[in-house]
């Protein structure tokens, strides 16, 4: 046996001693009270808090690395955390302990004339592993809201997040603790080899039940393409801000703004801004966007209106850029903006900025993404906004879960039978 096969073999054995682990945990969790798992994430929440300091120091070191590397600003940005985004995590985990938990709830229920009581109840889906880059706050998000839902959780995050990652699972372990939950609830991988996640796609079907993969096109591409479990995620956030002719100027430049340059490095950033031929104010909003740093790529009409604005390719109109940069079109309408995101968009999130509450129905009804919004900006595709505490990802699927993926949809359901002797003719 030579290293490489000893190293791999070394792997394989980690991951499938994690899914054993996990597998036991998850029936703990099936069981656990909702007190339980609430006591074990206010411990968690308390020490994100207390270990502020050691969290920022591993991810300064992250951060360090990464910027040797030469990594992209946006991957800097969603790797990137400071007081802000700690005390963001620390809250989340609060938000979801005051949701209401799923587990047992009653979907439906009804009773056959043969005098069957039938319901159908929310169940854990049983153990999720998560795939994600860059961003370590999803391992609190992501940890949080498989504890709440009652699954058990195997996380990997990315090479380049890997300390900051350590440093929050340390914390969400240590809440599992206080609340005498089993600490394979939540586990991370402890290898950055890319070996592990291979063994995770196809070699843990006896231990992992679902997969969610969250970060680049890449990541996705082949998670959906290995995965030989089911898989819960999206290959890309190509958003649209469709501007209407009936579109309130301010309100327009306002939400395309924070739509494109709130935050560029995250999948609900918009990417294509759609002008309708009728609307007056182009001008006025594309310069607003110039002048707020974001380069402009757009069709002739749109050139024309502003020198600064460079000539757009085919290819822009299909492009996350997750950065400060924007395509710009010029459409005939409603119907012919719906078009345009049917061909080229990503089935994520799409926005309408306008007056006409006609038009406003017609969009909202006709594109088929994920989230559809009227007159705000694509930046609230996000669980937390939605009420949902946190989610693990915006899911761009048809099946199971669509939107923000939080703790009922990390759920599915059995049918239980109550009968009084019944049998079958």
């Amino acid at each position: 046996m030579n290293a490489t096969t000893a190293e791999i073999a070394n792997i394989a054995e980690t991951m499938n001693s994690l899914g054993r682990e996990a597998v036991a945990a998850a029936r703990v969790l099936a069981r656990a009270s909702t007190q339980t798992k609430n006591d074990a994430l206010k411990a968690a929440a308390a020490a994100i808090r207390e270990r502020r300091s050691a969290i920022l120091e591993a991810n300064r070191l992250d951060v360090e690395d990464a910027k040797g590397r030469n990594l992209s600003g946006a991957l800097v940005d969603r790797l990137m955390l400071d007081d802000k985004r700690i005390e963001a995590m620390a809250k989340g985990i609060e938000e979801i302990i005051a949701l209401d938990d799923p587990v047992g709830g009653v979907i439906a229920e009804w009773t056959r004339p043969n005098g069957l009581r039938i319901q159908r109840v929310r169940v854990p889906l049983g153990v999720v592993g998560i795939i994600y880059e860059s961003r370590p706050n999803v391992t609190a998000d992501a940890g949080a809201l498989c504890l709440k839902s009652g699954n058990a959780v195997i996380l990997r995050g990315g090479s380049e997040s890997s300390r900051s990652s350590a440093a929050i699972h340390a914390c969400l372990v240590e809440g599992l603790r206080a609340a005498g939950l089993p600490a394979g609830a939540i586990q991370i991988v402890p290898t950055t080899d890319r070996a592990a996640v291979g063994h995770m796609l196809s070699g843990m079907t006896d231990y992992i039940d679902v997969l969610v993969p969250r970060g680049g096109k890449s990541l996705v591409e082949r998670v959906q393409r290995e995965a030989r479990v089911p898989v819960i995620g999206h290959l890309e956030g190509n958003c649209h801000v469709y501007i209407d002719a009936q579109a309130d100027v301010q309100m327009a430049r306002d939400v395309l703004l924070n739509a494109k340059m709130r935050r560029t490095g995250i999948c609900g950033a918009a990417e294509t801004v759609l002008f309708d031929e009728s609307f007056a104010h182009t001008a006025e909003v594309v310069k607003a966007l110039l002048d707020a740093g974001c380069a402009v790529r757009g069709d002739e009409r749109i050139q024309r209106l502003e020198p600064r604005v460079s000539a757009a390719t085919e290819a822009d109109w299909s492009t996350e850029y997750l950065d400060a940069i924007i395509a710009a079109k010029t459409v005939r309408g409603v119907d012919d903006a719906i078009a345009h995101i049917e061909r080229y968009g990503s089935a994520h999130t799409d926005s309408i900025v306008t007056r006409d509450e006609k038009a406003a129905e017609r969009f909202l009804n006709g594109v088929d993404s994920a989230i559809v919004l009227h007159n705000a900006s694509t930046q609230f595709a996000d669980g937390g906004e939605f009420g949902m505490g946190a989610e693990i990802g915006i899911s761009t699927d048809k099946f199971h879960a669509r939107g923000p993926v939080g703790v009922e949809q990390l759920t599915s359901y059995k049918y239980v039978v109550r009968g009084t002797g019944q049998t079958r003719p």
